[in-house]
């Protein structure tokens, strides 16, 4: 893999990770709600998620869930069940300015992991475009191993740096808006967040 295959790919998962996505979604209404430290912990659920999908391309996982229709209905509405009930949390949830300073108000760090974790997991569009996506970087010439591990840092550098802004924002939000301010801050987010369920359960294996 050359260096400059290695800086396109960087450019196209800048663009796609960029654009709000449930992970940075999380981010951003995490960081409003409890806090950028807090924050952190669902980073670390959407990195962990980063690099078993990038291991479950190499194995071959995306064309598996392409020739399985019954595997794919199955992480497509498992993924949309979640994503729909993360956003619907988000959109009734309450401004909670005191819980950034109250650690016994806030949620269990392990569950801002899990959550971010599981939002990344249950999207099949993104198995689909890393299926397709990575190939394309990865010289078969070459041992496939260190290709991976490079594709799989840069994704995880980029994410890293697209959920903090995010995070950022949304911390800097409680100085800035108030409850009043976070709370229709996370009902944007919840509600980006409901589309993007709608979007993958109209979502189809023949696109």
């Amino acid at each position: 893999m050359t260096s400059a295959a290695l800086l396109a790919f960087a450019f196209i998962m800048s663009v796609g990770i960029l654009t709000p996505g449930p992970t940075v979604l999380l981010a951003l209404s995490n960081g409003s709600r409890f806090g950028l430290r807090y924050a952190l912990f669902g980073m670390l659920g959407a990195v962990l998620a980063d690099l078993l999908l990038v291991l479950l391309v190499g194995l071959g996982f995306g064309a598996l869930l392409a020739a399985s229709e019954t595997l794919f209905l199955i992480v497509k509405w498992l993924g949309v069940a979640f994503l729909a009930y993360v956003g619907l949390q988000m959109l009734f949830a309450k401004g909670e300015l005191a819980s950034v300073h109250d650690s016994a108000r806030q949620p269990s760090r392990w569950t801002a992991v899990a959550k971010s974790f599981s939002v990344a997991m249950g999207n099949p569009k993104y198995y689909f475009f890393m299926s397709a996506l990575l190939p394309q970087f990865v010289a078969p010439a070459e041992a496939q191993l260190p290709q991976y591990l490079a594709l799989a840092t840069v994704i995880v550098v980029i994410d890293v740096l697209a959920m903090s802004g995010y995070a950022l924002l949304g911390a800097k939000s409680l100085q800035l808006w108030q409850e009043n301010g976070v709370k229709w801050l996370n009902r944007v987010s919840g509600g980006a967040l409901l589309a993007l369920a709608g979007s993958i359960a109209l979502y189809r294996r023949s696109a």
